[in-house]
């Protein structure tokens, strides 16, 4: 795609999805929606389309992107199952969970999708429409968060119009993110090795429990850059942004959690899954507002709460 473009908003329903399939099958981009964040999809076996997400977001070449599949089958086609892998799939899939795995040399996957590497980042995802948009395709899709890289991720249509409205071809408007913060990824090796490359909205525990059960193991690092979100300045609200505030200082827009109060707050009632679904929101709404910096209360460091407080720190580099 080059220049502007009109980009329509589209409802999630039967007519909607019908012409998001019919703009994806193209080669056109289309910001649709996830159970974690909206996405900016291109079919990934076409690399003029992959090429077109990365001028949209302005990305850097060498960030991966997740490629969205509608089915178990579909994403063996694409990588290399070891046993621990189908295991994690079985259990967590459809949902918020990545899986990096090596790459097979006949998949029929754009070059750039990987950027080199010789592993691929797949997801199934939960959100009924777009389980229903990657199965009336038929294809696998390329889906970063649909916003300017490095920026918050957009949890609805609004966010995505912000960055994108101009440059991609229609975003498909399902309502605010479920869960609302990116997806788990695990890197499995074919050694039998699990590294974390991203913590998300599953409990480490829960998968730390499922990988003990199946093979007596489950150490879980942190590695190089080869799957998104996992650069040091990420997320950014393009703001200050002050981390473990308990106070408001003098022009800071201030986002607590279980208090009730401030100008955003992520749970009244202390919850961090709700705080998950809503922590992109208000830095959006901070993003916008008219105090030139921002303030985020201490979050707990526990469950998903260290995703939470990745992206956090990330925004605050």
């Amino acid at each position: 795609m080059s220049g502007k473009v009109t980009t329509e908003r589209m409802a999630a329903d039967d007519a909607g999805i019908r012409q998001a399939v019919r703009l994806l099958q193209a080669g056109r981009l289309v910001g649709l929606p996830t159970e974690t964040v909206y996405g900016l999809a291109a079919r990934a076996d076409d690399e003029r389309a992959v090429q077109g997400i990365y001028r949209a977001k302005g990305r850097p070449g060498f960030n991966p992107l997740i490629v969205h599949v509608a089915g178990l089958k579909e994403a063996e086609r694409l990588a290399a199952f070891s046993d621990r892998a189908s295991e994690l799939a079985q259990t967590f899939w459809p949902g918020p969970l990545t899986l990096v795995l090596p790459r097979r040399k006949e998949a029929n996957i754009a070059p750039s999708v990987t950027a080199g590497l010789p592993t691929i980042a797949l997801r199934m995802p939960a959100h009924p429409v777009m389980r229903c948009v990657l199965e009336q395709s038929g294809l696998p899709l390329a889906a970063p968060s649909a916003n300017t890289s490095g920026l918050v991720s957009p949890t609805c249509a609004e966010h995505v119009l912000r960055f994108l409205d101009g440059r991609i071809d229609a975003v498909l408007d399902a309502g605010p993110s479920e869960q609302g913060l990116e997806s788990t990824i695990i890197a499995v090796r074919p050694d039998g090795s699990v590294e974390e490359l991203r913590p998300g909205p599953i409990d480490p525990a829960a998968f730390k429990e499922k990988l003990r059960r199946a093979t007596g193991a489950g150490s879980v690092s942190t590695t190089f850059v080869e799957a998104p979100g996992q650069l040091a300045s990420h997320y950014a609200p393009g703001k200050p942004l002050r981390l473990n505030a308990h106070a408001r200082r003098e022009g800071e827009f201030f986002i607590t959690f279980g208090t009730g109060g401030g100008d955003c707050d992520l749970s009244p009632a202390g919850s961090l899954t709700e705080a998950g679904a809503r922590l992109y929101a208000c830095l959006h709404t901070a993003a916008l507002s008219e105090k030139p910096r921002i303030a985020v209360a201490p979050l707990p460091e526990e469950g998903i709460g260290r995703a939470l407080n990745d992206r956090l720190r990330r925004a605050a580099r």
